[in-house]
C-alpha cells in the first residue's frame, strides 16, 4: 500500500475547498470560467502557491492577479477554518497557462489536419 505525504493530501484538501468557496461564496472580478488546476506546498507545510487559469483579456488576467494579492489573507484564513493544521500556510496565486497552452496546440494540429487533408485531395 502507498504511503501519501502529508503536503499532497492537504493540496488536494485546499485544492477541493478553494474551489468550493469561489464556486459557492467568492464572486472574482472577471466575468468567465475561473479554474483551479492544483496546489503546490511546500515541505514544512508554510507555503502554497495555488495555480488557476481563467479565460480572458490581459487586462482581466491582471485584474483577477491583483484581486488574488489582496484578498490572499482573506481567502486564507476562511480555508484555515476547515483545515487541521497548527499553521494554515500562506497562499500565492499563479496563473497557469498550460490550459490555454494546449487549446492553442490543439488548433495547431487541426490546422495541420486540414492543410494535409487539402494537399491529398488535389
Amino acid at each position: 500500500m502507498r504511503q501519501y505525504k502529508r503536503s499532497d493530501r492537504l493540496s488536494g484538501q485546499i485544492l477541493r475547498d478553494i474551489s468550493q468557496l469561489f464556486e459557492s461564496e467568492l464572486q472574482p472580478p472577471i466575468p468567465g470560467m475561473l479554474t483551479f488546476t492544483r496546489v503546490d506546498l511546500t515541505t514544512d507545510l508554510r507555503y502554497a502557491k495555488v495555480y488557476y487559469s481563467c479565460f480572458g483579456t490581459d487586462e482581466e488576467r491582471a485584474h483577477l492577479a491583483e484581486y488574488f494579492l489582496r484578498e490572499a489573507p482573506h481567502i486564507r484564513a476562511r480555508i484555515g477554518k476547515g483545515l487541521r493544521m497548527r499553521h494554515i500556510p500562506e497562499f500565492r496565486f499563479v496563473f497557469d497557462k498550460s490550459i490555454e497552452d494546449s487549446i492553442r496546440i490543439e488548433r495547431l494540429l487541426n490546422e495541420l489536419n486540414r492543410e494535409r487533408k487539402d494537399d491529398d485531395s488535389d
